[in-house]
């Protein structure tokens, strides 16, 4: 009896130390650990890199599906509200820029706060967002450039290399590849040439959007944002009797007119939809190691780069529904079709230059952060260790490359359409990771200040003590994981059971008020904990609202996506465990330096006993 006793003591004691080594924190300034990057970013390259990577080719056409099919000219508003929500996730990030100005992005933020095996799953995360990324703006480059030359491209590799299979691609893309290899190699040789290029490159496409912003407010009708409701139902008959003509199914709803044709939902719906046109900025966060003053210029270039991005969007939404009715826009190539309905045809190859040069600048932010991230875990062993290798230029040269190489092989072989929704998985899962993070960190202890222990009362967590202590620290933390069990389940109920909530079901309407109440309540004791006394060059305001609405907004995106979708990223993070238990943990650097500490202090320890 004894024994079994004993052999359950063992067996629980080793469980609680293999818990403790996934949970094992990075410190912000790590003994041994020096940079190798060359500081040689200004916070202009870093805009250039935010706004290159965040304002692609889908200002081009966004603009036109949304209005076209969920907002009409209130798209102008879907965008302010989607411009509001990714700001709650820019400052996220900018504070962390300031507090680590290191490698790593939303990966190093999570090691630094919640540990080793959370900071795995969001480079992993954030990798196979990079990854697909990459894949799907060069295949968009390719395609771009392929209807300016009559598709000889798609026409000519779909005739001599045709791949017929599930899953895979019409035909490989060597084209794409190729691009891929190329921009991989002007990374490689050097960070100072590619921001240039990718700023030389942002300025042709910020130009040709001013360009279009100003012919849009110059040949546009303010009346294309008061049609009326006759206007719409006759425009509907016509494309009825087009469609009946050439036997087809007539499938059209153009909304009421106006300024709000299918309502505030349709606007809200259009907004979920131009969140993802903000993705990008989290770029800049990885360049902590290669900006000159990264405390000041990391935050600069993200919340600048999100201020111009909205500007950019606002107005060629604004340009674009004012140049012609929303419900005659093409979603397709919608630009182009609104210059040659103002009669301003020959605009539309100003338009294709200016898509052109987004892509590339979209490609080359997508392409940036990757090896940057690869570098950072394998830095800290989480990846392979020939990863971390820099060239003499001060370059990671061999995580660009392979990275590349991976993208260039993806967009080969697979079909990317199924994929896409894969990379916003990973984007909006580091987004809500950081948001949790700001949370924990804001709120630790301070380990300056001697506490006496302290047992958890329920006046404790309204009457707090005026120092943040192990006890308040505590409660935040469980707060934060009530919280995000709140967050998934309204999500869940908002998306799953919105006929209901429409129709005012008692059973819906219970559960999301109760959910709504909770969650204020949670937040509101998070409020009243006291903060920690440390400060930085950029501090997210309104603590704890801006960082639980950030979570919040991406989870109901999240739980928008499809079933496929999900179990396609289960495969992904099932690989991903696979490295890190049978590699990372193994070859953490972050446990070395833990079991050298160790064995310093014993030795320490037994020469006192010795002197003693």
């Amino acid at each position: 009896m004894a024994c079994s006793v004993s052999g359950c003591t063992t067996s629980c004691g080793k469980v609680l130390r293999f818990i403790r080594t996934l949970t094992r924190k990075k410190p912000l300034e790590p003994e041994g650990e020096e940079s190798n990057f060359c500081r040689c970013l200004t916070t202009l390259d870093l805009v250039g890199l935010g706004v290159g990577s965040t304002l692609g080719a889908g200002v081009y056409v966004l603009s036109g599906e949304v209005a076209r099919e969920a907002s009409g000219p209130s798209i102008i508003v879907s965008f302010l509200v989607a411009a509001l929500a990714s700001v709650f996730a820019g400052l996220c990030y900018a504070e962390f820029g300031a507090r680590v100005p290191k490698t790593g992005s939303a990966y190093l933020y999570s090691y630094v706060t919640v540990g080793e095996v959370w900071a795995f799953v969001t480079g992993w995360n954030l990798l196979l967002s990079y990854v697909i990324g990459t894949s799907s703006v060069a295949k968009a480059w390719t395609g771009t450039f392929d209807d300016l030359i009559d598709n000889v491209i798609a026409k000519t590799l779909s005739e001599h290399t045709p791949m017929d299979s599930p899953g895979l691609a019409p035909y490989p893309d060597f084209f794409a590849a190729v691009l891929i290899m190329l921009l991989a190699g002007i990374l490689a040789y050097g960070v100072k040439e590619s921001a240039v290029l990718n700023t030389v490159f942002t300025a042709v496409n910020v130009a040709v959007l001013v360009f279009i912003i100003i012919a849009g407010f110059i040949k546009g009708d303010i009346r294309n944002w008061q049609i009326s409701q006759e206007t719409i139902l006759n425009a509907s008959r016509k494309m009825e009797n087009l469609a009946l003509l050439h036997n087809e199914t007539a499938d059209f709803d153009f909304g009421g007119g106006g300024f709000f044709p299918f309502g505030f939902d349709g606007t809200l719906a259009g907004a979920a939809t131009c969140f993802y046109a903000f993705v990008g900025f989290d770029c800049i966060a990885t360049t902590g190691e290669e900006v000159q003053n990264p405390q000041k210029a990391i935050p600069l270039g993200i919340v600048a780069s999100l201020l111009i991005c909205f500007l950019a969007y606002f107005g060629v939404s604004a340009a674009l529904t004012l140049m012609m009715p929303y419900y005659l826009l093409d979603t397709h190539s919608p630009l182009p079709v609104a210059f040659e309905y103002i009669g301003w045809e020959p605009a539309k190859y100003v338009v294709a230059v200016g898509s052109l040069c987004a892509l590339s600048t979209s490609l080359l932010g997508v392409m940036f952060p990757m090896p940057r991230v690869l570098f950072a875990m394998a830095r800290d062993g989480l990846l392979f260790k020939p990863l971390r290798y820099m060239s003499s230029r001060q370059s990671p040269v061999l995580a660009t490359l392979s990275s590349g190489a991976v993208a260039a092989f993806m967009v080969l072989l697979f079909d990317l359409k199924a994929l896409v929704d894969l990379s916003s998985i990973g984007t909006i899962f580091a987004y809500s990771l950081v948001a949790i993070c700001v949370l924990i960190l804001r709120y630790k202890e301070d380990t300056s200040f001697v506490h006496r222990s302290e047992p958890f009362t329920v006046m404790g967590l309204f009457k707090p003590p005026s120092r943040p202590t192990h006890r308040t620290s505590k409660n935040v933390n469980i707060m934060t994981v009530i919280i995000l069990f709140l967050v998934v389940f309204l999500s869940l109920l908002l998306s799953e059971a919105m006929y209901s909530l429409r129709i005012r079901e008692w059973w819906s309407t219970l559960l999301v008020t109760v959910f709504t109440l909770t969650l204020i309540l949670a937040v509101g004791i998070i409020w009243r904990q006291p903060q920690s006394t440390s400060k930085a060059a950029f501090m997210v305001p309104s603590l704890p609202v801006i960082p639980v609405l950030s979570v919040l907004i991406n989870t109901y995106l999240m739980v928008q996506l499809g079933g496929e979708t999900w179990i396609s990223y289960a495969v992904w993070m099932a690989v991903g465990l696979i490295i890190y238990f049978g590699y990372g943990v193994r070859h953490s650097v972050q446990k070395r330096r833990l079991r050298e500490a160790r064995t310093h202090l014993n030795i320490v320890n037994v020469n006192l006993s010795v002197a003693a």
